[in-house]
């Protein structure tokens, strides 16, 4: 069979559903083969809408996601999302297309070296040089792009090699149980719980990625500890639990931060050190941590875990349920009054009666009306704390927030990826109106594909964050304030639905309706940000973590 049609059987072999991305002359060959396959072409309007969408694939389903482009300017936009996918550890095969190797009639009209490019951003970064080396090279960047921890890989496909001819058939697909830490690493874990005084358990963006929701749920329930997450953690336990505290949406000085500061033993389940962490460690050796994950801690200043238990997240946390036996010495009165003040202050917002509203509005509106296993999928913006902190997430993977690349234009394209993946479930994109036009043509894309996806932008009118920063660190407000178009109108020239917000409690009802009716619906929301000062440096500046 000819190389690109092998290329494809291999593809479906791993059982790839969809391929996102925007072919070039180069991939046409392949294009070919995916035409007579059982893979879904989705085109989109930008190469990086591709990469964000299979990104999410990746990381809704543990499988690699798969995007396409072409060489050059098509492999250059791809360097955003293929960081995204390897710093968030979300599984993605990029492929890339080239001119003929073997001979060339077109100079270096195009030609970078893509390779050498994704290396850095990439866990595996190959050109394929020969037709018969395809079934092998495709199994191996699937095990890499899905093994721990997840991430990004790379295949070059050049035109003549995708012309080739070749009697090669695609490997089978083995799977591989990940290692289980040994009996005596769970043992010592369950004696430093069971000697501190004021244990805290800390989910992090890890133990998203896996199914342990079970395992650490019998753990809360027989020892009683409480706990927190980061923002990528959101969700693997419901935040309704009894024994939750936060989430960890700000650096440090939050209630929450009153809390993780008075333990004295910290279980750090799935820690990735690409994303912010919610606490420091010094040499003093007051506060102990216990590393459960993976991979073995990669140790800085602030990270240097006295104890780990490295492997199967499932299976080591359900031996450490069985070993450990809770302590009468253990003293939860202080995470008890501290969560007393997180719940009045954080999840029990004052009323607004103002117009535009506040994000503490928005957020409980949103929260509100939705359904428990909604997926909301954001964009980065000054939003994005304000809903790690104050929307509580009832089951995995149902924040779908970036704190690894923290990149902007993501929000849009990872709800249609998110959508793609749950036809059935509702699906929000929360976007800035900064954010969100970075990549808005993806608006077509989803119109095109017929989904029924809510678009909530945040507006106001400028790139409100670094704003925030700007303003905290007493610089002077400068060069971040933009125009918008009209965003009803944009909406509706996509053949999408427009919808605007003009009155306090209006978006409750609006977005009810939006997700009764099927279509492409976008929701311009006004929003006020002068809170970001009262609460952020008036309020937890004035707070007391000595109840």
């Amino acid at each position: 069979m000819k190389a690109s049609d092998l290329f494809i059987k291999c593809l479906e072999n791993e059982g790839v559903e969809f391929i996102f991305g925007i072919p070039g002359e180069e991939n046409l060959d392949l294009l070919e083969s995916i035409r007579h396959s059982s893979i879904k072409l989705v085109l989109t309007r930008h190469e990086q809408g591709a990469g964000f969408m299979a990104a999410t694939y990746g990381r809704l389903t543990g499988k690699a996601g798969v995007c396409l482009a072409t060489l050059g300017p098509g492999a250059t936009n791809f360097v955003t999302c293929t960081s995204y996918a390897l710093l968030g550890g979300m599984p993605v095969l990029f492929i890339t297309g080239q001119k003929p190797i073997k001979k060339s009639k077109q100079g270096r009209f195009q030609i970078i070296d893509v390779v050498q490019m994704m290396k850095p951003i990439t866990k595996f970064s190959k050109q394929i040089v020969d037709a018969n080396n395809i079934p092998h090279l495709i199994r191996d960047s699937f095990r890499i792009a899905q093994s721990e921890k997840p991430g990004s890989v790379h295949l070059e496909l050049p035109e003549d090699i995708a012309a080739e001819e070749t009697h090669r058939l695609p490997f089978e697909v083995t799977q591989v149980d990940p290692p289980r830490a040994a009996w005596h690493a769970v043992e010592i874990a369950a004696k430093m719980i069971e000697q501190a005084e004021r244990p805290l358990l800390l989910i992090a963006s890890g133990a998203n990625r896996n199914e342990i929701n079970e395992e650490l749920q019998l753990f809360l329930e027989k020892t009683g500890i409480y706990f927190c997450n980061t923002q990528m953690g959101k969700g693997v336990v419901d935040e309704r639990h009894p024994q939750f505290l936060g989430t960890a949406a700000l650096s440090n000085d939050d209630y929450l931060h009153c809390a993780i500061n008075r333990a004295d033993l910290i279980i750090n389940v799935g820690h990735d050190v690409t994303e912010k962490p919610p606490f420091f460690m010094d040499e003093s050796g007051r506060l102990k941590v216990i590393h459960i994950s993976f991979y073995p801690a990669q140790m800085d200043d602030i990270y240097f875990p006295q104890h780990e238990v490295i492997g199967c997240l499932k299976t080591n946390l359900e031996k450490l349920t069985q070993k450990i036996n809770p302590s009468a010495e253990w003293n939860f009165d202080y995470y008890q009054r501290i969560k007393l003040e997180i719940e009045n202050h954080v999840y029990h917002p004052a009323p607004n009666g103002t117009f535009p509203n506040t994000p503490q509005k928005i957020v409980s509106e949103i929260r509100e009306t939705v359904e428990d296993n909604a997926i909301l999928a954001f964009d980065n913006g000054m939003y994005k704390i304000w809903f790690a902190r104050h929307y509580k997430a009832f089951h995995p993977n149902t924040v779908l927030l970036d704190n690894a690349l923290a990149t902007m234009g993501a929000g849009l394209p990872v709800a249609i990826g998110a959508k793609l993946v749950y036809p059935h479930r509702q699906v929000l994109a929360i976007c800035g109106d900064g954010g969100f036009m970075m990549n808005s043509q993806e608006m077509e894309t989803a119109v095109r594909l017929n989904l029924h996806l809510v678009v909530i932008i945040l507006r106001d009118n400028a790139y409100g964050m670094i704003k925030w920063k700007q303003a905290g660190e007493h610089f002077s407000d400068f060069g971040l304030d933009f125009g918008n178009p009209d965003f009803v109108l944009y909406a509706q020239s996509y053949g999408a639905q427009g919808h605007r917000i003009t009155q306090n409690g209006e978006l409750p009802k609006t977005l009810h309706e939006c997700l009764k009716v099927r279509a492409v619906h976008l929701i311009e929301v006004p929003i006020d940000y002068t809170e970001n000062a009262r609460v952020f440096y008036q309020e937890l500046k004035a707070k007391t973590c000595l109840l």
